[in-house]
């Protein structure tokens, strides 16, 4: 009595996969000033952002050239359990399903926060629910429209970010704004030096720039609909360092040559500054508008992936079935509409819970973003492993400096780990995440799932 369609649609073109690698590498809090991390390092942020940028390049090139030899909708999942094993893929995927659901969450939240500008006498959870049926029912029509909303939501952010970008250079360079008197660059070591809390506000700072990138990893989950996986992924995942370069380095060199460090975060958004020495008053506005734009994306992309996390997890016989049902577009609607639910419970869960409380389960996401990246990682060293010297000569999408840059790389992620057990803020992660997978493994081995799963590979 199975009639649906248990394939999804290759909808996804090369424009759409380009714009959502560059929408999933500019998050809300680059527009919010990245204030937090730059009073920890001050202008040595930009240090910090450039090897976390390294470190994510690496990573993503080790994805990229599993997705090109191997296109599928799971991705590093599905990788896991085909060179970790089931537990790991198992492991994986629930783990990023439920981080996913934790920001979009906090996603949704946003908007309800950014809408109350417009319209300070409206209830917050209107529009957050608002924000989380819209979205939903964009990613419940086709792929191709997912693709298409993301694709204008990421050319919203960076159409700001350049203007930002070449206005703060006008100004910088030719004192636009300043009365034709050029202010250059010596703020950046004009308040204590350019690392002004030393090596070590950049190395606390590390933990909040890697989390800045979650979801560029967002790439690998659109292999199983990209039209033509073997050029536009390595398309996407090489530009993705020169993207953070750009418009994370390019935005923060500028914010901070303009602007003392020291005074950021206290007189509001520096891209509404800016606008406005540009002599446009409608600039905060414009940045509410953009920042507006940015959470709904990242709702946007949080849906698609909870949703194509599930669908792979069905495949694998690790999630309910049904879960593997398609569309006749080709949408796995069953898993979006059963994370667009549990994303509704969450929504209450948020305005009835203690602030505190929502704290520890967002240290779930930080703690996955870890998790998912070593896995991407191990993973690639397993397929590589592998290969025949004849497979590897043969790989498309090569991952350059391999297996030094690997080890290099982990070595990172573990250096991050290390510094999270180290301050007292972000140590709570290290109890909650691994008490997490924790729950996990006891109901992979409560439901059976370890006998199934030894079950099939013996039956291969």
């Amino acid at each position: 009595m199975q009639n649906n369609q248990q394939q999804l649609h290759r909808g996804l073109s090369e424009r759409h996969i380009r714009l959502m690698a560059l929408g999933a590498a500019i998050g809300v809090g680059l527009f919010l000033g990245s204030a937090n991390a730059i009073k920890l390092a001050g202008p040595g942020i930009l240090l910090a952002y450039l090897l976390g940028g390294g470190a994510i390049f690496i990573i993503m090139r080790a994805l990229g050239e599993m997705a090109v030899h191997n296109p599928v909708a799971g991705s590093f999942s599905r990788y896991a359990r085909d060179y970790l094993g089931p537990l790991s893929g198992y492991l994986t995927g629930w783990n990023y399903w439920f981080l996913w659901l934790v920001t979009c969450v906090a996603e949704i939240t946003a908007v309800g926060v950014y809408m109350q500008v417009w319209f300070p006498e409206s209830q917050q959870w209107v529009w957050a629910l608002a924000a989380l049926i819209a979205m939903g029912s964009v990613n419940l029509i086709t792929v191709k429209a997912y693709g298409e909303f993301e694709f204008w939501f990421a050319m919203i952010k960076v159409v700001t970010i350049v203007v930002m970008i070449l206005a703060g250079l006008g100004m910088i360079v030719f004192g636009f704004g300043n009365h034709g008197v050029a202010t250059g660059i010596s703020n950046l070591w004009a308040h204590g030096g350019f690392f002004p809390n030393g090596a070590q506000g950049v190395l606390m700072s590390l933990q909040m720039v890697m989390f800045a990138y979650l979801g560029v990893e967002m790439i690998g989950l659109t292999a199983g609909e990209a039209a033509n996986p073997q050029k536009s992924i390595p398309d996407a995942i090489n530009s993705v360092f020169w993207r953070i370069v750009i418009f994370y380095v390019g935005a923060l060199f500028v914010i901070l040559s303009l602007y003392p460090w020291n005074e950021l975060g206290t007189t509001g958004s520096p891209f509404v500054m800016t606008f406005e020495r540009m002599g446009i008053r409608e600039a905060a506005g414009i940045i509410n508008f953009v920042v507006l734009t940015a959470a709904l994306s990242s709702c946007n992309g949080g849906i698609f992936s909870t949703g194509r996390m599930l669908y792979n997890l069905a495949q694998q016989k690790q999630a309910p079935a049904f879960f593997a049902n398609t569309s006749p577009g080709g949408v796995p609607r069953a898993a979006i509409l059963v994370s667009v639910v549990v994303l509704l419970f969450g929504v209450v869960l948020n305005y009835l819970a203690p602030a505190k409380v929502f704290v520890w389960v967002t240290s779930i996401s930080t703690f996955g973003a870890i998790w998912t990246w070593g896995v991407i990682l191990v993973s690639h060293m397993k397929f590589r492993a592998k290969l025949s010297a004849e497979e590897r000569a043969k790989l498309a999408f090569k991952m350059p400096m391999y297996p030094v840059a690997s080890w290099v790389a982990l070595a990172f992620l573990v250096l991050v780990v290390g510094l999270m057990a180290y301050f007292p803020d972000t140590r709570v992660a290290l109890y909650v995440g691994p008490a997490f997978l924790i729950l996990l493994v006891v109901l992979y081995f409560v439901a059976g799932l370890n006998k199934r799963d030894s079950a099939v590979a013996q039956g291969a």
